[in-house]
């Protein structure tokens, strides 16, 4: 249960993204990703580094620790750095790809697509690639979950009847890249990394690179008072903590579990547009968000964890210790206006 609570905190962080756009000043939204990744994905690699530090000190002053935290010597720094590269291809790809969905079908359809194939192609590349399936249980929260997005998404944005084919790929693409670097940062925790390291890894790398991207853009908002704020807020909260307790929960979860429980994310986002920005819901708003909350109560009160290491097959290093898990099998409410054009994740 500790795992699912953190998930649904990270997803707490995830949702606060739109507010935080809305009490901020009008920036590009491509500006606003890059400037969150940079701050975000270096504070994490800054931290990753700290509690290596840290780790490798305290192996040194007691062997027994070392014993029961030494990473397994399966761990290739070819395919590790391989891994690392595509985990962060994944964070940098999710971004523009969410931009330019929303921006073919509107906020619905592309906040729809892209949340709703997250926790799909999530799990499905997971089952092609452990040959795990996420259970049953997952398959049904999943599905009310979907639904409750799409009820959301229709009742807040009803404009956009037609579909852009270009768009639902762009939208399916960021969901794909969602479940890129989700397996990525599984598949690092399996081979020994902290949740910490494994999510400073990807982000940072991703931070390196989006420096290069902020700077192609307008970012003169980083001067202004509120815009600095607003830009600590979406790196250090909603990228560094949300991804610090994003690791947690993924070293003890299936990483199709996660990707559902973080559907969590609109439903805060829902929350906080009303009680911060002084939203109104409609009726069909409200019943999405209850409906996407009952597809998360299944899920988390399944005993995911229970589940997940029935289910798995522990191996030496897989000690609370040592980080290592069993191996098993930036989006915004849209029933904000600022909220449709930032992904959180």
């Amino acid at each position: 249960m500790p795992f699912v609570v953190a998930v649904l905190l990270a997803s707490v962080c995830f949702g606060t993204t739109g507010a935080a756009q809305a009490l901020g000043p009008d920036a590009d939204p491509l500006s606003i990703g890059a400037a969150r990744i940079l701050i975000g994905g270096g504070a994490l690699a800054l931290v990753a580094s700290v509690t290596a530090i840290v780790r490798r000190r305290r192996r040194r002053a007691d062997a027994a620790a070392q014993a029961s935290t030494t990473a397994p010597s399966s761990r290739h720094p070819l395919a590790v750095a391989l891994v690392v590269a595509i985990g962060a291809a994944g964070v940098l790809a999710y971004q523009p790809a969410f931009f330019a969905g929303t921006a073919a079908n509107g906020v619905a359809v592309g906040t729809v697509v892209a949340l709703g194939s997250a926790p799909v192609l999530t799990g499905a590349l997971d089952w092609a690639l452990r040959r795990r399936f996420p259970g049953r249980r997952w398959l049904l929260a999943t599905a009310i979950a979907t639904v409750g997005v799409t009820v959301l998404a229709a009742a807040s944005d009803p404009s956009h009847a037609a579909a852009n084919p270009l768009g639902l790929l762009a939208s399916v693409t960021a969901g794909a890249s969602y479940a890129v670097y989700t397996l990525a940062a599984k598949w690092l925790l399996d081979q020994g990394f902290t949740p910490t390291g494994s999510m400073g890894a990807l982000f940072g790398t991703a931070a390196f690179v989006s420096l290069p991207v902020l700077l192609m853009t307008d970012a003169a908002w980083l001067a202004t008072g509120p815009g600095l704020a607003m830009a600590l807020w979406l790196g250090l909260v909603a990228t560094t903590l949300a991804y610090v307790l994003f690791g947690v929960g993924l070293s003890g979860l299936a990483p199709a579990v996660v990707s559902t429980l973080t559907l969590a994310e609109p439903l805060t986002a829902g929350i906080l547009g009303v009680v911060v920005l002084g939203e109104t819901l409609a009726p069909g708003s409200v019943l999405g968000l209850a409906i996407l909350a009952l597809g998360i109560v299944v899920l988390a009160a399944g005993g995911c964890r229970r589940r997940a290491v029935a289910s798995s097959t522990w191996t030496s290093s897989s000690s609370p210790a040592s980080g290592s898990t069993p191996h098993r099998g930036t989006t915004s409410s849209p029933s904000s206006r600022s909220r449709g054009t930032e992904p959180t994740r």
